[in-house]
Parts: structure tokens; C-alpha cells; sequence
């Protein structure tokens, strides 16, 4: 299982502002190792949010994006208290959920 995710949620007038800082290597599958070998493709494709069981955020990612990728991205209809919850999937089927209680 991949590491956690650091996610920070904060309630600014009625907008929600969510980071997440997301520990995966995002191998493009073109560099090589020591020995001369291609390292497989092994990098996120889809991320999702949800705050009370409505998903409030979606996103696609390739091969192009870097290793530990951040994620800053803001909605409306949160409140202090609520859970923002995180889950990215990479091309492998591995996934990662973490949440964050909106300060």
C-alpha cells in the first residue's frame, strides 16, 4: 500500500479550499534503471473527492505528471466539521483514500 496522502481542507466563505500533497513515483515507463532495463509504467490515472457522499471533484492524470504529485482544487457547499474524503487509482489498480475533517 502507497503512503498517506497530506490532505488540508479550509472553509473560506462558503468555498472549500482542498490540498493534497500525494506520494507515488508517476514511473512514465521510458526511463531506464542502472542496468539498461525500462522501467514500467506506474503512475495515477484517476482522482476523485467526495464531502457528504457527493463527489466534489474528479480528475485524470497520465504519465506526464511528476513524481509526488500536489493537488489544490476548491468547491462550494462544505462546512467546518464535514470530511473531505481522497482517492487517487493508478494504471496498476492500486488505490489510496485518506480523508480530512474542513477547518
Amino acid at each position: 500500500m502507497a503512503d498517506p496522502m497530506r490532505v488540508r481542507a479550509q472553509e473560506n466563505g462558503g468555498v472549500v479550499d482542498v490540498k493534497v500533497l500525494m506520494k507515488h513515483d508517476m514511473e512514465t515507463g521510458q526511463r531506464k534503471d542502472a542496468s539498461g532495463k525500462v522501467i514500467p509504467a506506474h503512475h495515477i490515472t484517476t482522482i476523485t473527492a467526495t464531502c457528504k457522499g457527493k463527489q466534489v471533484f474528479e480528475a485524470q492524470f497520465g504519465p506526464a505528471v511528476s513524481k509526488d504529485p500536489f493537488l489544490n482544487f476548491k468547491f462550494k457547499g462544505g462546512a467546518k466539521g464535514d470530511t473531505v474524503s481522497v482517492t487517487w487509482v493508478d494504471n496498476k489498480n492500486d488505490k489510496r483514500t485518506d480523508e480530512a475533517k474542513i477547518s
